[in-house]
Formats: C-alpha cells, structure tokens, sequence
C-alpha cells in the first residue's frame, strides 16, 4: 500500500501555510516552518514493526515525514498487543502482517504522509534495494544480524541509521554516522551467540522502556533530517527504568582502523549469501524461518489448492497457514518464505519445507 505523493510537492515554508497539525511543532524554535518543509521531503526506513518500531513510525508519521517505508517479515498475534501500539485485537485474530496493519492504522493519522509497506524479510538478497534511497534508517529489530546488516548498507552507502534496543526493562540506543562516527562492528565484533542475551521472549518487557528507546531515536531522526547534526548525542545511551538507572558511554574514540565495515569497506553481512542465513531459528518463538534465495513465482492461491487435500489450511490475502501435523503450523508467504512454528530445529523445519513447499 502506498498513498499517493502528489500532493508532497512544493511544501510550504512559511509558518502561517503549513498544516495546522504541526503548528506545535513548527513553535519549536529548532525546528521551525523551515525544519517542518524538510520534514515534509525527508525519507526514512524502520525495519521492524514491532514494539520499538511502531512506536517510531507513529512519530515519523505525526511529524510528517514525507515517506516512511516500513519492513517487517512478521504478523500481528495476542502476545504483541501488551507493547506494540498500532495493532489491536482485530489485527491479531486476522494475523494481519504488521506492516499491513501498521500502514493501514498511520494511514488514517496522516494522509499527507507516503507510507510504503513491505512484507518481507530484510536479508543479503534486498537490503540494498529496500534501504539504498532514504535518509535515515531506523532500527526497529531484535536481531543482531539483521542490525549488522543495517550497519553495512549504511557503511557502503553513506546512510545515518539510529541503533535501539529493548528488553525487561532496560534500553540502548545509539546514533551511528558513516564515516564520523564509529560503526557498529567498531564496538562489537559480531552478533552475540544464541542465548547468551535475554530477549523480550525470555527476560520479558515492559512498555515504558519501549517508548523511552524509540522516542530518543525518533528524536535523532528528526535532528539528521531537519540538519541540526550539532546537537546529536553521540555516544551510547543506556537505561534501566526499573532500577531508576542511566548512562552514557562514549565512544567517539572508538573507531577502529581495522574495522572490516568502515575502514576496509569490507561487508561481511551483505555479501553473505548463504543458506545459514536464509535458515533462522527465531529466538525464544519456537519457530524456523525458511527464506528461499530464489523466491517462488506461485500465488497464494495456488499453495492453497495445492496443500487443502494434506492437512487444515487458513488463507487471508497476505499469507496461508497450513498445519500438516497437529503440532505444526507452516505459514506461507508470496514468493515462498515460510515460517514453521512448533519446533526450533532447523533440520526439522527444512525437512517439512522440503516436503511440503520443495527447496
């Protein structure tokens, strides 16, 4: 879904002809009728709809940022609705994906706003293409390979993108700038193994360290596109809510001039095209998800017909889920990524795609 731009053109600079929405905003003397005009062009990519991520597309779209694209692989169910603040219960019992959802609810809060949703996983295969033309790239996951990711396209393209974080209670954020700022395999040589990190899954969440985290980053985000890059925080801003806890580390000296990204433009998370990354079991959810390197031309339609005879199919408009055992839930998404739930063994998982959907 993507609304029409038309009327993005010739944006207004002065005060007195800008949107009564954003009078509030354009009193702020930082940002100004000047400040909201470039608001109004700015570009941005959120990857991830969850809990962090909805909070940021929702003051990207109140701000009025001009175009907002939003990449999530994943659909609404009743454990996201305590934290993830667009979707709701109807989202939920449709397992709407979260992109969809999300659009569909900023949609009705900013019509001026383009917002550009995609279904997807963001991977080695599309991350360019997804990430190359926007302004700024907001962190919304909660893995560490996809943000690795994120630090080589903004390393190889010269893109700004703005690190959260969020578990139980505590947060982390940090402002990353190609080629002034260290990068994130400066300060972490790479993803940290399997279940050495508490995750939302495992440690739990609650929603105030989610809206904390995602308004420091929105708040970056609107200093890089207004160009008020003097008054960014720099260093790596660490809370605990709970424990009434906060610091800041910095880290302006921390570039590594042997860094792989930065300083030998090495990367390492971009030109991985390999079946260990098309094949993920997805922390603490009891699920595998299968990505195929070459994706699958079939429709919706046709899986349907297709697998009915061998087991209960459930089909909406964005996805089908199959269940060929009692225990096992197989859903289908267009072009063949697949996401198994009921088991996080990968063997397991590719066995049943390979029967079912064909590697």
């Amino acid at each position: 879904m993507t609304l029409d731009s038309s009327h993005l053109t010739d944006q207004p600079t002065d005060a007195a002809d800008i949107d009564a929405r954003y009078s509030r905003q354009v009193l702020f003397a930082p940002i100004g009728a000047e400040g909201q005009r470039k608001l109004g062009s700015g570009r941005v990519a959120i990857v991830g709809m969850g809990a962090l991520g909805t909070v940021l597309a929702n003051h990207m779209v109140r701000a009025g940022v001009g175009f907002i694209r939003l990449i999530d692989r994943d659909f609404v169910d009743s454990s996201n609705l305590q934290r993830q603040m667009l979707y709701d219960e109807e989202d939920a019992a449709s397992t709407t994906p979260k992109a969809i959802a999300a659009a569909a609810r900023l949609s009705r809060v900013n019509s001026q706003v383009v917002i550009e949703p995609h279904v997807t996983d963001l991977n080695a295969l599309n991350a360019e293409s997804l990430l190359q033309n926007v302004d700024v790239i907001l962190d919304g996951t909660d893995n560490f390979n996809v943000r690795f990711l994120l630090n080589d396209v903004s390393q190889k393209h010269g893109i700004p993108w703005i690190y959260g974080g969020a578990v139980a209670s505590r947060g982390v954020a940090l402002t990353i700038l190609p080629g002034d700022t260290p990068c994130l395999r400066c300060l972490f040589a790479g993803a940290p193994a399997p279940g050495t990190t508490d995750t939302c899954d495992t440690a739990g969440v609650i929603g105030g360290i989610i809206h904390f985290v995602a308004s420091f980053q929105a708040t970056e985000a609107l200093k890089l596109l207004v160009g008020a890059r003097e008054q960014l925080n720099l260093g790596m801003q660490q809370w605990d809510l709970w424990f009434n806890q906060q610091s800041a580390i910095r880290v302006g000296g921390a570039r590594k001039a042997d860094c792989p990204a930065c300083a030998k433009g090495q990367y390492d998370y971009l030109d991985a095209i390999v079946d260990s990354d098309t094949i993920q079991s997805l922390c603490g959810r009891n699920s595998v998800q299968i990505l195929p390197v070459v994706p699958h031309s079939q429709p919706l339609d046709y899986w349907e017909a297709r697998l009915q005879p061998l087991g209960p199919v459930e089909k909406n408009r964005f996805l089908l889920k199959f269940s060929p055992t009692p225990d096992i839930q197989m859903v289908l998404f267009p072009g063949g990524r697949v996401v198994v739930q009921g088991t996080d063994d990968v063997i397991h998982a590719k066995s049943l795609y390979s029967r079912y959907i064909g590697m």
